[in-house]
């Protein structure tokens, strides 16, 4: 990955880059800041993990598109009075954990769920100018040179976020977003995006007392009782009463004049609210599918239907219902319906073509695997399409397909492995075993071989290149008497020798195959 390898180099170089980059002037702050993470770089860091963030965490809200276009217009309004020049976007996810997040460069989303929490446009406001400072300040940028600096650790090895379902599908190692939104910012942090947001949101025309009606939601959210949907904007952005009286602080010295649009805003939420007893019953029905209750996973997706049936998100629980209850041909039918209505979001395409993989129709369903790695790229498609290739008797082509879905530590990853080592072994037998040699007491040649694969292996054999007593160049093969389970060794007698150092001889594996 392209921004892995810069993010090496940036700390192995990380002496000559404080040099280099110095003391900077924060545009927001003012203050002198060392900068690790050129401009440049955080805008390629934006771009190229904001739309993977947003598949990964339920895609853009599609049932209401004017919403999407509201909150951008809000977004844009404070990015007009940012201290910092950058190309803002605001998107809203189909998400119902209430969060918003920013990503370097400006890329910003915030989720439907934290959307219906507020009752105004000025709270609106306040959050987006929140996470307009995260991207100006570059906070963003801090973290990972925390990271850099203080763990050596090279962002963009982390795991995926849980703010969703979907997340942890993806393949191989998880993107730099994600690892940026999972850690909390620094209480510092968090205190000059309150303060200076609220400038931002009051320079945009906005009445301060959104940002401290936001702080006290925050509050109520953080102490709800079964916060079990996993990480929030309370968890990234942890609220507190020193917050709130911050915020308060801050809010009676500006006065409480501008825009507070609690109307504006209502009828902007007109549909999503309408349609919020209708996620309720689909959230739930997600909660019982992860139970393993696909009954009641079903039922609660027909309800959500019946009462909006423009929503793509509930056809897409009926089919993983319908996958559970291992029936695909129904499976296919909802995540079409779901298509009909949203064919920007991964998931549908992904679904809907490993169930076609499995009834056999194999040229739709690779279509639909290759369409959702357009959208984001997931091991699970990966494997889909390593599948199809493999029953076309394409065997080089399916070894690479398994090649990149077995880079995730997913359940699919592990598949692609396995598949790819039931490939591959008998031509590459080396790549997938270790043989390692030593001398016994009276100089014979003894040899290990170490299976660190999931599964047994079998049939293997080892050739061996030696220079005998002679001077006389001599190979020969053994077979290791016995099967090597998944995670051991097995110690091979050669009875060749006496050798008098590692130089008179060399192994390698050539021959090995799966047990049955």
């Amino acid at each position: 990955m392209r921004l892995t390898k810069i993010l090496r180099g940036l700390l192995a170089g990380g002496v000559t880059l404080v040099v280099l980059c110095g003391c900077v002037v924060n545009p927001v702050t003012g203050k002198n800041e060392i900068s690790l993470i050129p401009a440049a770089q955080e805008l390629a860091i934006g771009e190229q993990n904001y739309l993977p963030m947003q598949q990964s965490q339920g895609g853009v809200q599609a049932l209401d598109p004017a919403l999407n276009a509201y909150v951008s217009d809000i977004g844009q309004k404070i990015a007009a009075v940012s201290d910092r020049d950058l190309p803002y976007e605001f998107v809203v996810l189909n998400n119902s954990v209430p969060n918003a997040w920013a990503l370097p460069g400006g890329k910003i989303a915030i989720n439907r769920g934290l959307l219906t929490e507020m009752r105004s446009e000025a709270e609106l406001a306040s959050v987006l100018g929140h996470e307009v400072i995260h991207a100006a300040a570059k906070h963003s940028a801090r973290q990972m040179q925390r990271g850099m600096l203080l763990q050596a650790l090279v962002i963009g090895t982390a795991v995926v976020t849980n703010d969703s379902d979907y997340g942890a599908l993806a393949a191989g190692a998880a993107n730099i977003g994600a690892q940026l939104l999972t850690q909390a910012y620094s209480r510092e942090a968090e205190r000059e995006a309150d303060a200076y947001g609220i400038d931002y949101m009051v320079r945009a025309g906005y009445n301060p007392q959104g940002a401290v009606d936001l702080q006290r939601t925050f509050l109520r959210l953080a102490q709800e009782a079964g916060r079990s949907q996993g990480p929030s904007l309370t968890a990234s952005h942890p609220p507190s009463s020193e917050r709130l009286a911050l915020n308060e602080a801050k809010a009676q010295s500006l006065g409480k004049n501008g825009f507070t649009g609690n109307d504006t805003f209502a009828a902007a939420m007109r549909t999503l609210s309408a349609a919020q007893p209708a996620f309720d019953a689909y959230d739930a029905g997600r909660k019982a599918l992860a139970n393993g209750d696909a009954r009641t996973a079903a039922t609660k997706a027909r309800e959500a239907i019946r009462r909006e049936p423009r929503e793509a998100s509930f056809y897409g629980l009926l089919g993983d219902a319908a996958v559970v209850d291992k029936k695909l041909g129904d499976a296919v039918t909802h995540y079409s319906k779901a298509l009909e209505r949203d064919r920007n979001f991964f998931y549908y395409f992904l679904q809907r073509g490993l169930a076609r993989e499995q009834l056999g129709y194999l040229d739709v369903a690779e279509s639909d695997l290759v369409t959702s790695l357009q959208l984001f790229e997931t091991a699970p498609a990966y494997n889909g399409l390593g599948k199809i290739a493999e029953r076309q008797g394409n065997t080089e082509r399916a070894k690479e397909l398994y090649a990149r879905a077995g880079n995730s530590d997913t359940q699919a990853g592990n598949a692609a492995r396995s598949a790819l080592l039931r490939l591959d072994l008998p031509d590459n037998p080396s790549r997938y075993l270790r043989a390692r040699t030593a001398l016994d007491s009276q100089g014979q040649l003894l040899i290990a071989v170490d299976n660190p694969n999931a599964q047994t292996i079998g049939s293997v054999v080892v050739r061996i290149r030696y220079i005998d007593s002679e001077g006389r160049t001599r190979q020969i093969e053994r077979r290791v008497p016995s099967a090597i389970a998944a995670g051991t060794s097995r110690t091979l007698a050669t009875g060749l020798g006496p050798f008098a150092n590692t130089n008179q001889y060399a192994v390698s594996v050539v021959g090995a195959r799966l047990t049955n």
